[in-house]
């Protein structure tokens, strides 16, 4: 791939001196363009470069997307047109058109329903303790319902659908079925789950602070500030950051250190357990830090780093509150 992007610079603009050509995870490619005919001519360097290895392009397996544009020519490989599409699958996610995860949270959905039919047997079993079930159910059903959650587009509607079916499941789990009711608190509780809800936002959490300790000018690091040519700024998970208290350098800032990281995590999305051992009056608290995070996040933040403040300041690439 490196050879076949190499001579001139074909991909859409990433940062102010540099673009973005290709992703790349083992066997699987995407080639990204701002023209038709840049397109083109980086299949055709594939595809001859790929012809000296030994490999060739599976044009079954390979499809093109059109983004706010009308194709005017099919993209060939060796004279055969490949396909136009609406969406496609990567690395397991659905990648749609429209930039959205409808379709992505309604396959995944779609999946998750399927292997937990599967094992109707084993729900219906008097042989398994409901302990066992809840493991089989969190290792085969929820991580497949939850795969490449870290990266959704947080809609309400969507997170209502999900948190539906995985509390649906956990009731056939325990038998508990009409008239007989449970409410999803008490739900959560017996089973010792989280609802999908927060489940999604720990792990996106979690997501961030890897992505915040990779270099400046890695592709993910990149992607959170990243807004496309002639197109309002993104809503993302740092503005949803924000929205809780903490700012983008206290963040960038706090990632460092994986165990503050662990305890933002916490204090940010608590389960019932940490709530129940959390003192809600004592200063100190993580669940007291929730409610009054900005002061709090700050110290703790700057607190595990050294030097001057000037040298602080440059490790992080957004402002602080006092630069504002």
């Amino acid at each position: 791939m490196r050879k076949t992007t190499s001579d001139k610079p074909r991909g859409i603009q990433w940062t102010l001196f540099s673009q973005l050509q290709d992703l790349d995870f083992a066997d699987d490619l995407a080639f990204l363009s701002v023209k038709l005919d840049h397109l083109q001519e980086k299949t055709d360097r594939l595809e001859r470069d790929a012809k000296q290895t030994g490999l060739t392009i599976n044009t079954s397996k390979t499809q093109v997307m059109s983004i706010n544009t009308t194709p005017t020519a099919p993209v060939t490989v060796n004279g055969e047109p490949l396909q136009f599409v609406q969406d496609f699958n990567y690395l397991g996610s659905l990648i749609s058109k429209d930039n959205g995860g409808q379709k992505d949270i309604k396959a995944r959905l779609g999946k998750a329903r399927c292997a937990f039919a599967k094992l109707q047997n084993i729900w219906k079993s008097n042989q398994y303790t409901t302990k066992t079930k809840i493991r089989l159910y969190n290792s085969n059903v929820k991580s497949i319902l939850l795969y490449g959650s870290e990266c959704w587009r947080v809609v309400k509607g969507d997170m209502a659908k999900v948190d539906a079916f995985h509390n649906r499941c956990l009731r056939k789990i325990c038998r508990i079925f009409w008239p007989n009711k449970i409410s999803n608190v008490d739900l959560c509780k017996k089973t010792g789950c989280n609802s999908a809800v927060l489940e999604i936002k720990r792990r996106r959490l979690r997501w961030l602070g890897h992505v915040l300790r990779m270099p400046q000018d890695s592709i993910p690091k990149v992607a959170l500030r990243w807004t496309p040519p002639r197109k309002r700024k993104r809503q993302s998970v740092m503005a949803e950051l924000k929205e809780m208290g903490l700012s983008c350098g206290e963040a960038q800032a706090s990632a460092k250190d994986r165990t503050l990281w662990r305890s933002i995590v916490v204090a940010l999305c608590p389960t019932g357990d940490e709530e129940d051992k959390i003192n809600l009056d004592h200063p100190g608290s993580v669940r007291w830090q929730h409610y009054k995070p900005s002061a709090h996040w700050r110290i703790a933040a700057r607190g595990q780093l050294t030097g001057p403040a000037a040298e602080r300041d440059s490790l992080s690439p957004f402002p602080s509150d006092e630069s504002i």
